[in-house]
């Protein structure tokens, strides 16, 4: 019997590695997709690749891809993802899709680079700024020195508040990313003190000690060189918990440093736009938008203006490919002082964005609250209620898969739970108790409704979610366990970034300091950049 045409598999394009090379060069809006986890993701990818693993793709591309009709390349290494990604995809009316011809090892095979570790388009670009720009720099034990003499110094923490928490260089007060230009003059109001500039390697020192430099503060400014890292490789000890934050700004220190952050911005080619333009941008059916509220979470939670999302500067900056999928697209940004959203704006162009400011006021009627993701629509699912999953738990007569990643599941996840990734499920069923039927757990929920109907196609058991996920579970007012045991996928969902946290080898560290030094040679060998420094 033949099969009738609504049966028959859709045949995706392909496209040469030649071809996408083509879009980035001349910068026409494409998003190269990598299927796969960050891990693997992390050992291998074209420069402006974006991690999108097919285990959570309908959870993300909405925001990071919010234009149905985007030119999408997706991609993997062999493993079979792209046919389903792109099933997913037109499910949720994506009608652009192709597929990179020999995947990565075609691209590779092309002569083209392969960049390691993860937002590489970022790290390239601040290790290409400090080439150019010669970004002055002090050596852990000159820091160190300066400490102990109690010289007249502060030392400025970029990274975001809870990694400052983690770990910090002593004496160190938290003035994330794109607060560094407003609040520096605050804290170092004598033109004599020195600021040194922090972050957990290189990137963010570099960035924020030339946002300072670039906006004419009077004082001496510097980075630290190779930041937390380059401390702990020469012997000291960081400080955990601490709590020092950047204070408010005076209303003098605001018009100053909109002034000299605007300055900055025009430099660098930055336009603006009213709240009306922004909205004429955003009726363009044929490029994307991307709308970014730079302040820290807990201003953008207070009120923000409805459709900004939060990506406070310094980490927008840091994590381009994440925020901004789609190469070649529009990004405007939105701070209600000026100066955040200036120098952001002014990293962004320099980065070959299409870069915007918000150049109104804040509307008097403001949304309140944190942001959240853009969901598709869920499936139904027969779920299961906290009380409910706890007592079959207690009678052991349910198995629990807990699909979110791996590092949430560490920290905690329901007693008894399975990690698993969504797109190993295949590989996950084997393992699990047999004789049980399974209830489905994600942070929220919604990765467990997406992932039922293929855990129930695996397994001969009937499948249920807990409803909530485990939000819900603690909300009910039950405990969570700590640790990896009972892993029925690898862990390679997280790559484990050896600027984070405080357990990593220093052998690891030094490799890391090490590639990083590299991206300037290797930007030049993949030529696709189009960075350019003011």
């Amino acid at each position: 019997m033949s099969n009738s045409p609504a049966k028959l598999p859709r045949m995706i394009p392909v496209i040469s590695p030649a071809k996408v090379r083509l879009a980035l060069l001349t910068r026409s809006e494409i998003a190269l997709i990598d299927l796969r986890e960050e891990q693997p993701f992390s050992a291998g990818h074209p420069l402006f690749a974006a991690c999108l693993p097919l285990s959570r793709l309908e959870i993300e591309i909405l925001e990071r891809i919010p234009r149905k009709n985007t030119a999408i390349v997706l991609y993997d290494n062999g493993e079979g993802l792209t046919t389903p990604a792109a099933d997913r995809l037109r499910m949720l009316g994506y009608v652009q899709l192709s597929v990179l011809d020999g995947g990565l090892e075609g691209w590779r095979a092309a002569g083209y680079e392969l960049f390691t570790d993860v937002n590489s388009p970022s790290k390239a670009f601040g290790e290409l700024v400090d080439t150019r720009r010669e970004t002055p720099s002090v050596s852990a034990a000159e820091l160190r020195a300066m400490i102990d003499s109690e010289a007249n110094i502060v030392v400025l923490d970029v990274r975001r508040f809870d990694e400052f928490q983690t770990m910090s260089i002593p004496t160190g007060i938290s003035v994330p990313g794109a607060e560094l230009v407003l609040r520096a003059p605050e804290i170092a109001s004598d033109p004599n003190t020195t600021i040194i500039v922090n972050c957990a390697g290189r990137t963010r020192s570099i960035i924020g000690a030339q946002s300072l430099i670039n906006a004419g503060l009077p004082n001496p400014v510097a980075a630290l060189r190779n930041g937390a890292i380059g401390w702990t490789l020469a012997g000291l000890t960081l400080e955990q918990g601490q709590q020092q934050r950047f204070p408010s700004a005076t209303p003098f220190g605001v018009e100053e440093t909109r002034r000299r952050a605007r300055s900055v911005a025009d430099r660098a080619g930055v336009r603006r736009l009213t709240l009306q333009g922004v909205a004429e941008l955003a009726q363009a059916s044929d490029r994307t938008i991307y709308r970014f509220d730079v302040r820290i979470p807990e201003e953008y939670a207070r009120g923000h203006i409805g459709g900004f999302r939060n990506a406070p500067g310094g980490q927008l900056l840091q994590e381009t490919d994440v925020f901004a999928a789609v190469r070649g697209a529009r990004i405007v940004v939105a701070d209600d002082l000026g100066a955040r959203a200036d120098m952001t704006a002014s990293w962004l162009a320099q980065m070959g964005w299409e870069a915007y400011v918000l150049d109104d006021d804040f509307p008097s009627e403001l949304e309140i609250g944190s942001d959240r993701p853009t969901l598709p629509a869920l499936p139904n699912v027969p779920s299961t209620s906290p009380a409910d999953l706890a007592e079959a738990l207690k009678r052991r007569e349910v198995s629990v898969i807990d699909f979110a990643l791996s590092a949430q599941y560490r920290k905690g996840h329901i007693p008894g739970a399975w990690f698993a990734i969504r797109a190993r499920i295949a590989d996950a069923i084997p393992l699990l108790p047999r004789d049980v039927p399974i209830v489905l757990a994600s942070p929220d929920g919604a990765l467990a409704r997406l992932a039922a109907a293929e855990v129930e196609a695996r397994s001969n058991h009937p499948v249920r979610v807990l409803q909530g996920g485990t939000a819900a579970w603690l909300a009910a007012g039950f405990s969570l366990e700590a640790g990896f045991s009972r892993a029925a996928s690898p862990s390679e969902d997280v790559y484990q970034r050896p600027y984070e946290g405080v357990d990593h080898p220093a052998d690891a560290k030094q490799a890391y300091l090490d590639w990083e030094f590299g991206l300037v040679d290797q930007l030049a060998r993949d030529g696709t950049h189009g960075f350019f420094v003011i």
